[in-house]
C-alpha cells in the first residue's frame, strides 16, 4: 500500500486487523457459515426444481456449523443428495471447530505450526499450555472419527438388516446420524426424527451415547484414556464433568419419564420398555442434541420447563456440546454453597477455585441469561406464540440444542434471523464473542478503595 504525504511516497504495509485469536474464531466460523450458505443456494442442492431461498440457506448453514440442528425446511424432504452432504460437512467443521479443523490442515501440509495458529488452535480447544496444541488437535480428530466410525458401523448394520435398507443407503443413513449425534446437531434425514425408532434400542442407544461422548469434551475423553482406572488421579475439571453430567443424565431422564409417563401423545401408548428407553433418550438429547424419539410439541408444559432447564446447561467445555456448560454451573453451585456456609473461599473435591474463575462463570451465566431473555421478549412481543414455546426455542437456539415445539417453520422472517444470531452467539460462548469484539485489552494498574454496599 502507497501513501502520499509531504512530497514523498511511504511505503505501508497492510495489516489485517483481526488479530486476537477469539477473532479468528468468529470469523473463522462466519466464513464457514458464508460458504454453506453459498452451496446450499446452488440449485442442485435443492431437491426438485429451483433453489434455496438465503433465509433458508443461512438458517441451514448456521444451525449445520454451530450443531445445533434447528430447521425451517423438512432436511430429508427439501434438500437433495448434495445438499444433505453440505449439510454434514458443515457439521463436521463445526464440531471439530473451523480453528482446531484449519490447525489440522496445516500440520499435513508443513507439518509444523506457527505461534499464531498454535495461540487460535488453542483457544478453540480449551488447551492449557501451546506446546500441547499440536497434540490436542491431532487427537481431537482422530477420536471424532473413531467414535463416529463405530456408532455409524452399528446404525448401518441396523438399518441394513432390521428396516431393509439397501447396503449404500444403510451407510449413508448410519454416517449422517453418527457425525450428526458426536457433534450434538440433531440433524436427522427422516422428518420425524428419531419417532419411528422409539422403541429401538439398536438406534437410540448408540446414538445416545454418541451424544454423551462428544458432550463430555475432548479434554475428559483424552484423560479417561490415559488414567480411566485412576480415578483418584483425575483432574478437577473431569470430576466435576463427570459428576455434574451423571446427576444431569439421571436426573433429567427421571425427570421426563415420570411427568409424561401417562400422557397419551408422548410415553402413554407405550410398554414399560418403551417408556423407558424413551424417557431416557429424551433426558439425555437436551444436553445440546436435537434428536427426539417423541413429539417435544405434544410435551407437557412442566416437561417443556424442566427441558430448558437442561438445555441451558448444556454439556461440558471443549467439546460439541452448547449451553453454559456444566462447569460453569457446578462452580457457581459451590460458590452458592460456599456463600450460604459462611466461607470464605470455594473449594471443590478438596481443591481451591480462583476468584477470577469465579467471575467469568457468573459473567457467562449473566450474559447468557440476557440474551436469552431478551430474545424471548422479542418473541412474546412479535409473534403471537405462548410464554413456553418462545423460550423453549429461544433455550434450544442460545444452546445449540435443535429440540422444537414444531414453530421454527413458522416464524416470521425477523425472528428467523434472531434464532441465527443465536445459534451463532451460543456456539462460540459470550465470552468469546465478546472478546473479539473488544478493539483493545486494558489493565488497570492501580486499585480504588474499597467500600462494601448493603446486598438483600
Amino acid at each position: 500500500m502507497c501513501v502520499r504525504g509531504g512530497g514523498r511516497a511511504v511505503v505501508t504495509r497492510w495489516r489485517p486487523r483481526v488479530r486476537h485469536p477469539a477473532q479468528m474464531v468468529v470469523v473463522g466460523f462466519a466464513v464457514a457459515i458464508g460458504i454453506g450458505t453459498g452451496l446450499l443456494m446452488l440449485p442442485v442442492a435443492k431437491a426438485g426444481t429451483g433453489s434455496a431461498t438465503g433465509l433458508e440457506a443461512l438458517f441451514t448453514s448456521t444451525s449445520a456449523v454451530c450443531v445445533t440442528g434447528l430447521v425451517v425446511v423438512d432436511t430429508p424432504g427439501y434438500w437433495s443428495g448434495f445438499g444433505q452432504a453440505v449439510i454434514l460437512a458443515l457439521i463436521q467443521v463445526g464440531g471439530f471447530g473451523i480453528m482446531t479443523f484449519a490447525s489440522w490442515l496445516v500440520l499435513l501440509v508443513s507439518h509444523r505450526m506457527g505461534l499464531r495458529a498454535r495461540l487460535t488452535a488453542a483457544t478453540e480447544t480449551k488447551t492449557l499450555g501451546l506446546g500441547d496444541v499440536r497434540t490436542v488437535v491431532v487427537r481431537v480428530v482422530k477420536v471424532s472419527l473413531l467414535l463416529e466410525a463405530v456408532t455409524a458401523a452399528i446404525l448401518a448394520g441396523r438399518f441394513a438388516t432390521a428396516y431393509g435398507e439397501s447396503s449404500p443407503r444403510a451407510v449413508w443413513l448410519g454416517v449422517f446420524h453418527a457425525v450428526s449425534a458426536f457433534n450434538n446437531a440433531g440433524f436427522a434425514l427422516y422428518s420425524d426424527s428419531l419417532m419411528g425408532f422409539v422403541t429401538d434400542p439398536w438406534i437410540c442407544l448408540p446414538l445416545s451415547a454418541a451424544v454423551i461422548a462428544g458432550g463430555l469434551g475432548f479434554p475428559v475423553l483424552f484423560e479417561l484414556r490415559r488414567r480411566f482406572r485412576r480415578p483418584r488421579t483425575w483432574s478437577l475439571h473431569t470430576k466435576i464433568v463427570l459428576g455434574a453430567s451423571a446427576v444431569f443424565l439421571v436426573g433429567g431422564s427421571a425427570f421426563v419419564t415420570a411427568l409424561e409417563w401417562d400422557n397419551p401423545a408422548t410415553l402413554g401408548p407405550l410398554d414399560v420398555r418403551g417408556k423407558l428407553l424413551a424417557g431416557f433418550v429424551q433426558g439425555v438429547m437436551p444436553r445440546t442434541a436435537g434428536f427426539n424419539s417423541v413429539d417435544t410439541g405434544a410435551l407437557s408444559p412442566a416437561t417443556w420447563l424442566g427441558t430448558d432447564v437442561l438445555m441451558f446447561i448444556g454439556g461440558a467445555s471443549a467439546g460439541t456440546a452448547g449451553g453454559i456448560k456444566v462447569t460453569t454451573f457446578a462452580v457457581l453451585f459451590f460458590v452458592l454453597y460456599a456463600e450460604i456456609r459462611g466461607e470464605g473461599a470455594v473449594d471443590i473435591f478438596r481443591r481451591r477455585l480462583p476468584g477470577d474463575l469465579q467471575r467469568q462463570a457468573l459473567t457467562v451465566v449473566l450474559l447468557s441469561v440476557a440474551a436469552v431473555a431478551t430474545s424471548t421478549l422479542v418473541f412474546m412481543v412479535f409473534t403471537d406464540f405462548s410464554l413456553d414455546q418462545s423460550l423453549f426455542e429461544v433455550t434450544s437456539a442460545f444452546a445449540t440444542v435443535g429440540l422444537s415445539t414444531g414453530i421454527t417453520s413458522g416464524l416470521p422472517g425477523g425472528e428467523q434471523v434472531l434464532l441465527t444470531v443465536l445459534m451463532f452467539i451460543g456456539r462460540l460462548g459470550p465470552i468469546t464473542v465478546a472478546s473479539a469484539l473488544a478493539l483493545r485489552l486494558r489493565v488497570r494498574m492501580y486499585d480504588l478503595p474499597e467500600e462494601r454496599p448493603v446486598i438483600g
